[in-house]
C-alpha cells in the first residue's frame, strides 16, 4: 500500500479475559500501535463458569486500558464472525504463548477464514515474560494466596484478592 492508501482498520482482540493479565495488556498495547482501533471483544461462554462477571471483566479492561485512546471494550455471545461483521471489523489479534496455543488458535482461524475470507487473523507472539501466564495460572495462585503482583495490574490483583477472601 502506498502512502494514500492507508485504510482505517479495526482489529478485535477476543477472549474470556477472566481475569485481564499482563500478558493480555502486553498484546493489546502491541495492537494499540498498529491498528487504528481495537476492540477488546470479552466473550460471553456458557460453557464455562467465570470467576468474573461479563460486567467486572468489561469494567477492569476499561479500567487498565483507559491511557489507551483507540481501545474500547465490549461483550459478544455471537460467532466472532458474525460480531466481526457487526463491528465492520476485517482483523483479528490472537496471543501466542506456545505451540499448544498455535495449534488450536490455527485450527480457529483457519474456521473463521472458511466462514468468512474478508477477515484476517493475525497472531502476536506473547513477550518472553508472559509466556507461561495465563487466567487459570492466576487464578490458581490467588486462590492460595500467593504473589500475583507482577501478574496481573493492581486493579486485577485487588478484585482477585476479594473474590478469593470471599470464599
Amino acid at each position: 500500500m502506498g502512502p494514500n492508501t492507508h485504510k482505517f482498520t479495526i482489529a478485535v482482540c477476543p477472549g474470556s479475559f477472566d481475569p485481564v493479565t499482563n500478558g493480555h495488556l502486553d498484546i493489546i498495547h502491541r495492537a494499540a500501535v498498529v491498528y487504528d482501533k481495537v476492540i477488546i471483544a470479552v466473550l460471553k461462554n456458557a460453557s464455562k463458569s467465570p470467576l468474573f462477571s461479563i460486567e467486572e471483566r468489561k469494567r477492569m479492561l476499561e479500567e487498565v486500558t483507559k491511557d489507551l485512546p483507540n481501545v474500547e471494550v465490549d461483550s459478544f455471545d455471537d460467532l466472532l464472525i458474525n460480531y466481526m461483521n457487526e463491528k465492520k471489523a476485517h482483523v483479528i489479534i490472537k496471543g501466542l504463548r506456545a505451540v499448544s496455543d498455535f495449534e488450536y488458535e490455527l485450527q480457529m482461524a483457519s474456521l473463521n477464514r472458511k466462514l468468512s475470507d474478508q477477515i484476517e487473523t493475525f497472531f502476536m507472539m506473547s513477550s518472553t515474560q508472559y509466556s507461561y501466564l495465563s487466567s487459570s495460572i492466576v487464578k490458581q495462585i490467588a486462590q492460595f494466596d500467593g504473589p500475583i503482583g507482577d501478574l496481573v495490574p493492581p486493579e486485577v490483583e485487588v478484585a482477585l484478592r476479594a473474590k478469593y477472601s470471599r470464599k
